[in-house]
Parts: structure tokens; sequence; C-alpha cells
């Protein structure tokens, strides 16, 4: 399980490998797939850590299609320090799912390669084009929460004033959180 730990400088995020990332222009994202979900999620962290540096990552969740039948869903997050605006994070963001074959074209419930979301920006309360908005109200599925926890519990949630560590000990899933499905990012 990894900690976290708030310093002068803002929020802190580590995973279990001992990564840490602070300071200003934190972003932590929550990466999701259901179709060859190992090789994408690699891949986008990967790519993530070519164009970025440094990328705490969670553990990876196993959890079940929400909103349509499919396969099941992998689910981690990952912090990163981005030189990006959060407008233009969004734009690389979308053109990395499309690198790996992201369809826009079917119906949003539906099965997909890779789905990268920005669900916190710094501290930031935001909309924005190309369906932007800090923070993300997946917030509310244990699929995105959980993982954000592992990561960064002490980050405090802008909106609700809650850590997320605090927000994940009341969500509904918290006695019987997803299934963690072992995934090594080289």
């Amino acid at each position: 399980m990894s900690t976290g730990e708030r310093g002068a400088d803002g929020a802190v995020a580590r995973d279990a490998r001992g990564v840490a990332l602070r300071g200003p222009s934190l972003a932590l994202l929550s990466l999701g797939s259901n179709e060859f979900p190992e090789k994408h999620l690699c891949a986008a962290v990967a790519e993530l850590r070519a164009r970025f540096g440094a990328v705490a990552v969670s553990p990876v969740y196993r959890t079940p299609a929400v909103g349509f039948d499919g396969p099941d869903f992998l689910n981690c997050a990952s912090a990163i320090r981005s030189d990006l605006e959060p407008q233009a994070l969004n734009d690389w963001l979308h053109a990395l799912e499309d690198r790996h074959g992201r369809r826009r074209d079917v119906p949003r419930f539906s099965s997909r390669t890779l789905d990268v979301d920005i669900v916190y920006f710094d501290h930031l309360v935001m909309r924005g084009a190309g369906s932007l908005e800090l923070p993300r109200p997946e917030l509310k599925h244990a699929f995105v929460l959980k993982p954000l926890a592992d990561i960064a519990p002490d980050f405090v949630d802008p909106v609700q004033g809650r850590t997320l560590s605090e927000l994940w000990a009341a969500h509904r899933e918290f006695a019987a959180p997803p299934a963690v499905e072992p995934l090594a990012f080289d």
C-alpha cells in the first residue's frame, strides 16, 4: 500500500515503488481499459513517463463495466507533474487515447481500449472543452476513488474539503473494495 503526505508545497502523491510527486502542476489521472487492458494500460503509463518523467501509479483494480454489458475493466490512477495547462493536458491525453485505438463514434458507455481522465489538477475547479471537468464527477465510483486514495490519500478535494482517504473511508464500497489485479508497470 502506498502512503501520502502533505508538505508546505502542497499535495503529494506517492506509489508503492516509492515514486513521489509534489508541488504545483500535480495532475491526478484515472486510467481504464477493457479491451486488451494489460497492453493499453502499460503502454499508457510508458507514454506518460516518456512525456512527463516520473509517474506515480496505483495498484490496478478489476471492476465490472458500468452503464453497459461488457468485459471487466482494469483501472488505476497515476500522478504526474505537468508542464501543460489543464486544457492542453486534456488534449494530449485525448491524443494518447486515440493513438491506442479509442473510438469516439460509439456510445459513451461502451468498451474502450483506453480511457484517461484528469480527475484533479492542483486544486482547480473548472470546466473546459473536450469534457474537461475538474474535479471529475466519476470520483463517485470506487474504480476512480480507490486508486487515487492509494497514491494521494492526503490530497484535499477542493469541492468537498475532505481528503481522498476520508472520501474513500466514507464510500459505500469501502468494506468490499474492488479486486486488485496483478499488473506491473516496468
